[in-house]
């Protein structure tokens, strides 16, 4: 349950900074109307205006250009990716962050209260501990009673079970990952369409119409790319924290076991 609010929490913070960043892009109200008459002017986008002044156009009002013109509907599912897959990604790495624990010092924290209080001082200690590996020694001296054997089979199976809770929505990210840019090829290849039905209903192949055509089609393959490529790095990154943790286990495990074994000598 904690783990679902933290996801919520994550998703809400993410949302929230994309509104107040999009209502802070939004243009202030037009002045009130005279009483001469003043012919209207076309519409003019940020670019047009700064065309005049000669400077740059910022990097915001161009990204909110080519949302626009990629298309809302495509662009905002592919930002929904995004969102999603962030908040997916912020809380793993949180998890993992918490999860991990100094193998070492717990090591001898454990032999050291086997050798004054037996394997109940040794459980507390396990209990007072956070983490995957305090929790699969637990198991472990849970039934040390059993035998080295046992014990070792028990540390296998719990050693599993902390694997899967470590990857866990692991499946969600790489879904995102593949779903964005799925995304983007679908918005392309329906610009596409409209584009050859500009040119149809024009009844002209026009240079500006086939290459306006064809950069608001692509704008949606971009989105996504550049979705997928963002939440690829955190995938890997998580990938890598789950592949330490899951060799300290290994290893922590294999201390206990040794441990155990000369503490029944």
């Amino acid at each position: 349950m904690k783990k679902f609010f933290m996801f919520l929490a994550v998703a809400g913070l993410l949302t929230l900074s994309a509104n107040i960043a999009s209502a802070q892009e939004q243009p202030e109200a037009a002045p009130a109307a005279t009483e001469e008459a003043v012919e209207p002017a076309a519409p003019m986008s940020g670019a047009d205006i700064l065309k005049g002044t000669g400077e740059d156009v910022p990097l915001h009002q161009q990204i909110k250009t080519y949302f626009i013109q990629g298309g809302p509907a495509f662009m905002s599912a592919i930002i929904l990716c995004l969102i999603l897959g962030l908040a997916l990604a912020i809380e793993r790495i949180l998890y993992l962050s918490f999860a991990k624990t100094n193998t070492k010092k717990l090591v001898e924290k454990v032999e050291k209260a086997l050798e004054e209080g037996g394997v109940e001082k040794a459980k507390e200690v396990c209990r007072n501990t956070k983490g995957p590996v305090a929790s699969i020694f637990y198991d472990g001296l849970n039934h040390y009673d059993e035998g080295l054997d046992v014990v070792e089979k028990r540390i296998a199976s719990a050693g599993s079970v902390q694997m899967s809770l470590m990857e866990n929505n692991l499946s969600w990210i790489s879904l995102f990952i593949a779903l964005a840019p799925s995304l983007g090829f679908l918005g392309t290849v329906i610009g596409m369409v409209k584009a050859f039905d500009a040119i149809e209903a024009a009844g002209d192949i026009s240079p500006n119409i086939v290459a306006g055509g064809m950069k608001v089609a692509l704008i949606t393959t971009v989105g996504g790319l550049i979705v997928a490529m963002i939440l690829q790095v955190f995938y890997n990154y998580i990938l890598s924290r789950i592949d330490s943790l899951s060799i300290d286990m290994e290893n922590a495990s294999i201390d206990l076991v040794d441990v155990l074994a000369k503490n029944k000598k």
